[in-house]
Protein backbone atom coordinates (compact mmCIF):
# COMPACT_ATOMS: atom_id res chain seq x y z
CA UNK A 1 0.00 0.00 0.00
CA UNK A 2 2.89 2.40 0.88
CA UNK A 3 4.44 1.59 -2.57
CA UNK A 4 1.24 2.77 -3.95
CA UNK A 5 0.24 5.61 -1.59
CA UNK A 6 -1.11 8.55 -4.32
CA UNK A 7 -0.06 7.23 -7.06
CA UNK A 8 -2.51 3.87 -8.20
CA UNK A 9 -6.01 3.41 -7.47
CA UNK A 10 -7.01 0.43 -5.20
CA UNK A 11 -10.07 -1.44 -3.95
CA UNK A 12 -10.63 -2.67 -0.43
CA UNK A 13 -13.97 -4.37 0.43
CA UNK A 14 -14.68 -5.70 3.57
CA UNK A 15 -17.62 -5.98 5.93
CA UNK A 16 -16.03 -4.85 9.14
CA UNK A 17 -16.42 -1.52 10.50
CA UNK A 18 -13.25 0.87 10.61
CA UNK A 19 -13.89 0.69 14.23
CA UNK A 20 -13.23 -3.06 14.44
CA UNK A 21 -10.05 -2.63 11.94
CA UNK A 22 -7.66 -2.58 14.87
CA UNK A 23 -8.54 -6.57 15.68
CA UNK A 24 -7.26 -6.82 11.63
CA UNK A 25 -3.88 -4.87 12.58
CA UNK A 26 -3.36 -6.21 16.26
CA UNK A 27 -3.21 -2.07 17.04
CA UNK A 28 -5.90 0.43 16.61
CA UNK A 29 -3.34 2.83 16.15
CA UNK A 30 -2.13 1.08 13.00
CA UNK A 31 -5.68 0.67 12.06
CA UNK A 32 -6.21 4.46 12.11
CA UNK A 33 -3.52 5.51 9.85
CA UNK A 34 -3.78 2.58 7.00
CA UNK A 35 -7.87 4.31 7.48
CA UNK A 36 -6.42 8.01 6.84
CA UNK A 37 -4.54 6.90 3.80
CA UNK A 38 -7.49 4.90 2.46
CA UNK A 39 -10.19 7.61 2.41
CA UNK A 40 -7.93 10.68 2.18
CA UNK A 41 -8.49 10.97 -1.42
CA UNK A 42 -10.44 7.72 -1.52
CA UNK A 43 -14.27 7.30 -2.37
CA UNK A 44 -16.22 5.36 0.13
CA UNK A 45 -19.60 3.33 -1.20
CA UNK A 46 -21.38 1.68 1.57
CA UNK A 47 -23.87 -1.13 0.74
CA UNK A 48 -26.54 -2.05 2.96
CA UNK A 49 -28.29 -5.06 3.37
CA UNK A 50 -28.07 -8.60 3.45
CA UNK A 51 -24.75 -10.54 2.30
CA UNK A 52 -24.97 -12.84 -1.08
CA UNK A 53 -22.11 -14.52 0.25
CA UNK A 54 -23.14 -15.33 3.94
CA UNK A 55 -26.86 -15.98 2.32
CA UNK A 56 -25.02 -18.88 -0.08
CA UNK A 57 -22.32 -19.82 1.77
CA UNK A 58 -22.00 -23.39 1.98
CA UNK A 59 -21.15 -24.22 6.00
CA UNK A 60 -23.47 -21.83 7.68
Amino acid sequence: MADGYEKRSLIITTNLEFSRWGTVFGDDNMAAAVIDRIVHHGRLLQFRGESYRVKHALMK
